[in-house]
């Protein structure tokens, strides 16, 4: 998983080499094992190297290079090491082709030998150097750079996003999709693609999205889209509303701690989802089951909802991670919805899964990304309002999602209290983050520990899943969430002298048998650190830490709430053991490869 972005400008005397490293900083976060740029001027140049795009620029001054046009990568790596031969752009022997690629060609061993059978010789250990090998030896029988193109997509398995510049057809760029993002950005000044609109969102604000199969030419005269037969697609120009500040830290340490701090306004503004989620519902006949299908933050947001779904609508609920869903596919009828929830709306694991839906059931999309493959390929949608989100560990649109979640239950089982309670929500976040001293002073008490504990029943269990994940991502101490219930099946072994545990535990049906749980691990010597009510006195005084939430926040909406200081004490511990917050190890956000 990668970030890929190209660029060509009108003006024959314009540098791309500024707007290409600007615009590949904001995909970051894709990526940041290694950067590379490819421009032309008489020529192919490349730069590239290993490390985050501070590092490499300080090195190599990533915008000094000529020509009007090239590309750029930034690198999460799956074949081959972080290093600066397997870093991207990728070049054929001769030096004439240049390509980015995001996403994992499956069958590159086999392609590799055979073109090492025919004299190629390869540099890095990617799976990537197949392509431009592939596009040069069909440039070598004649093929122009756009049909060499086409020629190599043909032989490839697996997931990609790809863009190629060559010196034998100066002045374009060539560009296609198979199951990994890619959109196309017409702007004043020249015409840009990307695997995500923040990259873009300074110098181009109307966007078509390519779809499978389908290549793309840029020009200085413009952009053109054929189809599998080479015929001109007409297609639909949208314009992102994003501005570019959005994509910028505004003066915040981190974007984690800035999209921390948004959540009120991102539920305020999903809230204002809710007419057409009416819509969708009166769509909707003969509805028996509701299937919810998601990976990693977006699965917790999903288990929210099988408890909200079965709770008030009294509809059955399974969720389903993504990467599972093929051993519960043959379940599905024309009676069962099936809901993507994905941040990107490029998670492959998702798009396989919605394929395979959409044969069978209604489909349902739960998106933040307007114009990505969810929102294309499902049958309905709903569109969270959380805006660009670049922090790797998903926050807001977290809370986005959940709040899209709750529109849809509350107004699937015509619950007006509920309804009524989600408008009070941003308020409630608001005086959780006026309180962000408190959870500074628990980060520097509790930053030591190797392993937390996070504990709920019913709408917490999957709020203390969340933040657990959380703690994990982004400063490397393990963190496991459980249903308190379950402490007695096997986790309270685990509970030792000192261990942090975090109790999720808001007033509601579920309080005293949650406080019995605390209660267990506080007399094995646990740390327990309480998220809970601030009017709750038999709670401070059996448990040494308390983080105190507005008494008013009920336990069916706590986890819209009760989730931010759990995102708060996970960022601020990761800033105490010095580690970055918006670049974990290991991770990048968007994951589109399987």
């Amino acid at each position: 998983m990668c970030g890929i972005v190209g660029c060509i400008l009108k003006e024959n005397d314009s540098n791309a080499a500024p707007i290409l490293f600007d615009c590949i900083s904001k995909l970051e976060y894709r990526g940041y094992d290694s950067i590379g740029l490819a421009t032309y001027d008489g020529g192919i140049h490349v730069k590239k190297d290993r490390g985050k795009i501070d590092e490499v620029n300080k090195k190599l001054n990533l915008p000094d290079m000529p020509g009007d046009f090239g590309i750029a990568h930034v690198r999460w790596a799956t074949h081959g090491d972080p290093s600066k031969l397997n870093a991207h752009p990728q070049l054929d022997e001769e030096n004439t082709i240049a390509v980015v690629h995001n996403g994992i060609i499956e069958n590159n061993s086999q392609i590799k030998a055979d073109l090492i059978a025919e004299g190629h010789t390869f540099r890095s250990d990617t799976d990537t150097e197949v392509i431009p090998h592939l596009i040069q030896k069909y440039m070598d029988e004649g093929f122009d750079l756009e049909h060499a193109v086409r020629k190599t997509i043909e032989i490839l398995d697996g997931a990609y996003a790809i863009a190629a510049i060559s010196s034998r057809e100066p002045e374009k760029i060539v560009a296609t999709r198979k199951d990994s993002p890619l959109i196309v950005g017409l702007g004043e000044d020249g015409y840009y693609l990307a695997s995500d609109s923040p990259a873009i969102l300074k110098y181009a604000k109307d966007i078509i999205y390519p779809e499978k199969g389908e290549i793309v030419i840029l020009d200085k005269t413009g952009v053109v889209v054929h189809d599998e037969f080479d015929n001109e697609v007409n297609k639909e120009v949208d314009t992102i509303d994003w501005t570019p500040e959005m994509a910028e830290k505004e003066g915040y340490d981190h974007f984690m701690i800035k999209e921390i701090n948004e959540q009120a306004t991102a539920v305020r503004n999903t809230l204002t989802q809710k007419e057409n989620i009416e819509n969708i519902i009166k769509d909707m006949d003969d509805i028996t089951r509701i299937c919810f299908v998601a990976c990693g933050t977006s699965y917790h947001a999903s288990l929210t909802g099988k408890y909200l779904l079965e709770s008030l609508a009294g509809i059955p609920t399974d969720v389903i991670l993504a990467s599972e869903f093929k051993f519960s596919a043959k379940t599905l009828n024309e009676n069962t919805l099936v809901i993507f929830i994905s941040q990107s709306g490029e998670t492959a694991d998702s798009l396989k899964a919605l394929d395979v839906a959409n044969e069978t059931s209604k489909t349902l999309g739960i998106v933040n990304v307007a114009g990505s493959s969810i929102t294309r390929r499902a049958q309905y949608v709903i569109q969270t309002q959380a805006g660009p989100e670049i922090g790797v560990a998903a926050t807001k649109t977290y809370v986005s999602q959940l709040t899209a979640v709750y529109l849809f239950a509350a107004l699937m089982a015509k619950d007006e209290k509920l309804l009524k309670e989600l408008d009070k929500v941003p308020e409630f976040i608001d005086e959780v983050l006026k309180d962000v001293e408190s959870i500074k002073l628990m980060s520097k008490r509790y930053n030591y520990a190797k392993d937390f504990f996070y504990l709920g029943r019913g709408y917490s269990y999957p709020t203390a899943l969340e933040g657990a994940l959380k703690l994990k991502e982004i400063s490397y101490i393990h963190g496991e969430g459980y249903a308190a219930g379950e402490l007695k099946h096997g986790p309270l072994a685990l509970i030792d002298e000192g261990i942090p545990v975090v109790v999720v535990i808001p007033p509601g049906d579920s309080y005293k048998k949650t406080m019995s749980n605390l209660e267990e691990v506080k007399s094995r010597g646990a740390h327990v650190l309480a998220f809970g009510a601030a009017d709750d006195d038999e709670l401070t005084q059996k448990a040494p830490e308390v983080f105190k939430i507005n008494p008013d926040v009920s336990e069916i909406i706590a986890p819209l709430v009760y989730i931010v200081p759990l995102q708060l004490l996970s960022y601020y511990i990761t800033i105490e053991k010095g580690f970055d917050p918006d670049k974990p190890r290991n991770l990048a956000k968007c994951v589109t490869v399987e």
